[in-house]
């Protein structure tokens, strides 16, 4: 029986995708659930995986072709059992396409790697087969990749060495879907936003002793570490409680006020950085914060976000800290009118109490749209965040 293998449905905001490569050509066996391809949107990757056992009869579509929901891929002949001989590697009538430069093909029986591991070696020429998996059911994941790009770092040092001075070598390779999408709306904040900065600082040693006396009991209770994300979290969500306008979003010649609170929360992911939001954020312990925060950054990792999850928001939090940043200015993420910018803790004298003392202080970054929030909202706002950090008390008391 000849099984049809369509593109998934893809949602409304989702009008086209881009296939990677393909795991499978015609003529090889194929088992249920096993994936045949990736389908790039400019949000997320999709696996596309076998309905069934069987054989791969034909290719509709070769690696690297834009396509759209409930096309043809493939077809599969479920009654096959063995690799059917002589077969083609695309459709008689289908002109072969040319390749991304980067772009390799994993010999059959290759090892299984999550997606963002596939995509990392097409881009960094890594045969996924030579790997040892350290994931899952020893799946190939990103790391692997990384740990074999640094392996043979020294032997590319030397050949770029050996190359004659006149020569300056250059790689041409399309642009990732998501990495256009992102260059589309930054550019579609920056044209149609009256972007603002005020900046702020706070100092993290009240929260810092609150992590130490309780990360054990509260990592042993819950099953999570006790970060920082979620006291900016609940900060956030009793800022914008008492000035509702930085949560609001502007609609034509309208102004949209959420009575909720989905807070996004920018994930750096191979694929460029995604903000997956957090639902009723305001309803949420430090508990439930953490832990969706560490599955958004697992799931990042591996191209596994849904479409669902990296849409909507009422409010962003980004965290350049993480990398090293002392102080920047974010950008919108549209159409919500404000995002918080987190960045790293270093120690600084400051004057308490008439005394000079170190503390571990942090700067903070409000970016938000001035044509809906006056710089006072805007001040008044970081500044009650300010307050939540500096008495983390306020957080428990709703002050």
């Amino acid at each position: 029986m000849q099984l049809e293998i369509k593109v998934p449905v893809l949602p409304e905001s989702v009008a086209e995708a881009t296939l990677l490569q393909w795991r499978k050509q015609p003529g090889d066996a194929v088992r249920r659930d096993e994936n045949l391809i990736d389908v790039e949107t400019d949000k997320v990757v999709l696996e596309v995986v076998a309905p069934a056992d069987g054989v791969l009869t034909a290719i509709h579509q070769p690696g690297g072709a834009t396509v759209h929901s409930g096309e043809l891929l493939a077809t599969l002949d479920t009654s096959a059992t063995a690799p059917i001989a002589g077969a083609v590697a695309a459709a008689p009538d289908m002109a072969p396409q040319p390749q991304p430069v980067a772009e390799i093909r994993p010999a059959a029986g290759s090892a299984a790697a999550s997606p963002a591991a596939r995509k990392l070696a097409v881009e960094q020429g890594v045969e996924t087969a030579t790997l040892s998996g350290s994931g899952r059911d020893g799946r190939v994941i990103k790391e692997d990749v990384l740990a074999a790009v640094a392996q043979r770092a020294p032997t590319a040092t030397a050949e770029v060495a050996a190359q004659p001075a006149a020569e300056r070598p250059e790689q041409r390779v399309p642009m990732t879907r998501i990495r256009q999408r992102i260059a589309e709306r930054l550019v579609e904040a920056q044209r149609t936003a009256a972007i603002l900065t005020t900046f702020n600082e706070v100092n993290m040693q009240p929260v810092m002793d609150l992590r130490a006396r309780h990360r054990e009991a509260f990592e042993k209770i819950h099953g999570v570490k006790l970060g920082f994300m979620s006291f900016f979290v609940r900060a956030a969500v009793e800022a914008l409680k008492k000035f509702p306008l930085v949560n609001a979003s502007i609609d034509g010649s309208d102004v949209v006020y959420h009575g909720y609170f989905d807070i996004g929360i920018a994930v750096s992911s191979p694929r460029g950085l995604v903000v997956p939001t957090l639902r009723d954020a305001g309803q949420m312990s430090f508990a439930d914060i953490e832990k969706a925060i560490a599955d958004f950054g697992r799931r990042a990792g591996e191209n596994k976000l849904t479409l669902e999850e990296l849409s909507g928001g009422t409010f962003s939090i980004t965290n350049g800290g993480i990398f090293g940043s002392m102080l920047s200015t974010p950008i919108l993420n549209p159409p919500q009118s404000a995002i918080l910018g987190m960045h790293n803790i270093v120690e600084r004298p400051v004057v308490e109490h008439g005394q000079v003392v170190v503390r571990p202080i942090m700067y903070l970054a409000l970016s938000y749209d001035h044509r809906l929030i006056d710089g006072r909202e805007a001040v008044q706002f970081l500044v009650a965040i300010k307050q939540s950090l500096e008495d983390p008390a306020r957080l428990l008391l709703g002050l």
